[in-house]
């Protein structure tokens, strides 16, 4: 096992191309640079600390002012020396949560591993909009005491550490806001690692966003140590060289932390969104797609579901709660593209834990075809469009129908070009699949690109009305969250098309 080879393991950047600037990469880009790590697997901080001043008698507090938007000076962490990324290859720190969304008084426990043994904590931050900063912390643990936890087990390429100890437990006070989370896990070497969650609560809102927990654990290799590790799409063999779909594994477990530095491939689209949406004020509600599969959450209560970034996995019953939920009149809006793609089940764990493992066949073994366009569903009968495949080089994105409203405000013309804008990978209208019931239906962009093959493509945007009244968008690509708050990739006309949507669908003047 080479030296470069080990390198690129502890750097988190592995096998998904984690380079491409469309949230594709381990980490989102909260501040500043788009190079998170170095060569070494330095860490470039995307954390603030906002440490303000004590709050006098009915004032509010750091846990409710996430919606301001006036000016704030923030602090850097102050951090004993470089932070360093945590691997996979030496463990430095690693960890997973019990849970992915905890309502307020409930609790989530943690399971951590350090390797040497030694003190360490967890500062915890909310994503958000926090006068520019992409996270605020909210809590910090005390000081807690590391072990080696025991290797991780394997069976058929699936791996699972649910043999580890619980290393600390984190009550949700009621006073929380909802949103999503992130655990920031740092040694007393300074060596540092992510652990996602999800902090939700049944309160009506406009709109409530679905994190895509699934998808991100379907890509989720850990460990990276070009050995054990495995995801839906690969393995490694036993000269540390990484397989493809055909070897990988069929299960996947919840119970393992995120490869690299912790934080789900594809995570980036999500808080993307999340930043945009709390910077202007829209009412959000959070959940996760597992809420959406166990019926924790009702989506009929809801004017519009948010899906944020790559979901390309559903369960049956995801399928089945959103149309029912579009079928009364809550409005789909989807800002990626290849969604529900792969049809999955979920089971769970050894110990009884719910919705804890993840198989999906794909095309290899007994049982039904694992997509959905296979089994005679094709996911075109939701979004309107679907899949049609991967967009090597960003492409610009041209417009279609510009005198809709959706382009109201935004400047854009007809055939304009907005540049960048059909990346990572494409959806179209297949005009032999059918159609969604609708009582309009349009196609907003109409934009070519070359394929991997080199041959020319098109990528479409779509937005049909549904007979109830719901409005189901598709943007067909994956650069469409990252034109919302990613620094180098906003476009104010995406935004403002996008601020156009959601302002019809939260019934906004």
């Amino acid at each position: 096992m080479g030296t470069e080879q080990i390198r690129r393991w502890e750097s988190g950047a592995l096998a998904h191309a984690v380079t491409d600037p469309f949230g594709q990469g381990p980490v989102p880009w909260l501040r500043g640079s788009e190079s998170y790590f170095d060569d070494t697997g330095h860490v470039v901080p995307w954390y603030v600390d906002h440490t303000p001043p004590p709050t006098p008698p009915g004032a509010t507090t750091a846990h409710d002012r996430y919606r301001s938007s006036g000016p704030r000076v923030p602090t850097p962490r102050a951090t004993a020396g470089d932070p360093r990324s945590a691997d996979d290859v030496h463990r430095q720190i690693k960890g997973f949560a019990s849970t992915g969304a905890v309502a307020p008084g409930e609790a989530v426990d943690f399971h951590i591993t350090v390797d040497p043994p030694q003190q360490f904590g967890v500062d915890v931050y909310r994503i958000g909009h926090y006068g520019g900063d992409g996270a605020s912390k909210i809590t910090t643990s005390p000081r807690l005491s590391g072990i080696v936890q025991p290797p991780p087990l394997t069976a058929d390429r699936t791996v699972s550490c649910h043999h580890w100890w619980l290393s600390w437990r984190l009550q949700i006070p009621s006073y929380w806001s909802i949103g999503a989370y992130v655990a920031v896990l740092t040694t007393d070497d300074g060596h540092r690692s992510h652990i996602p969650f999800t902090v939700r609560d049944d309160h009506p809102a406009d709109l409530l966003l679905v994190l895509p927990d699934i998808t991100w654990q379907a890509y989720n290799l850990y460990p990276e140590d070009g050995r054990t590790g495995a995801s839906l799409y690969h393995a490694w063999d036993e000269d540390g060289r990484l397989l493809g779909e055909a070897d990988a594994a069929t299960t996947v477990s919840f119970d393992r932390p995120y490869a690299g530095a912790g934080l789900p491939l594809h995570v980036g689209h999500a808080y993307d969104f999340i930043r945009w949406a709390e910077r202007y004020g829209y009412d959000l509600a959070y959940a996760d797609a597992r809420d959406l599969h166990a019926g924790r959450i009702d989506p009929t209560r809801y004017r519009g579901l948010v899906f944020p970034g790559h979901d390309e996995y559903w369960s049956t019953t995801m399928r089945r709660t959103v149309d029912i939920a579009r079928e009364q009149g809550t409005s789909l809006v989807f800002l990626s593209a290849n969604t529900m793609y792969w049809q999955v089940d979920l089971a769970p764990s050894a110990s009884g834990a719910p919705d804890r493992l993840l198989t999906c066949l794909k095309r290899r073994g007994p049982g039904r075809p694992a997509l959905w366009r296979e089994i005679d569903r094709p996911e075109q009968e939701v979004l309107g469009i679907q899949y049609a495949g991967r967009v090597p080089e960003a492409h610009p994105l041209v417009v279609r129908n510009a005198d809709h409203w959706l382009w109201e405000a935004t400047g854009a013309h007809e055939g304009d070009e907005l540049e960048g804008m059909v990346a990572g990978e494409a959806d179209r209208y297949f005009p032999r699949v059918a159609l969604p019931e609708h009582q309009g239906r349009i196609l907003l962009s109409h934009s070519p690109y070359r394929d991997t093959e080199g041959t020319i493509r098109h990528q479409e945007t779509s937005l049909y009305r549904a007979h109830s009244g719901a409005l189901v968008f598709a943007a067909g690509t994956f650069a469409w969250s990252p034109a919302l708050d990613r620094p180098g990739h906003t476009d104010a006309r995406v935004q403002r098309a996008t601020a156009n949507l959601l302002d019809r669908i939260c019934k906004r003047d």
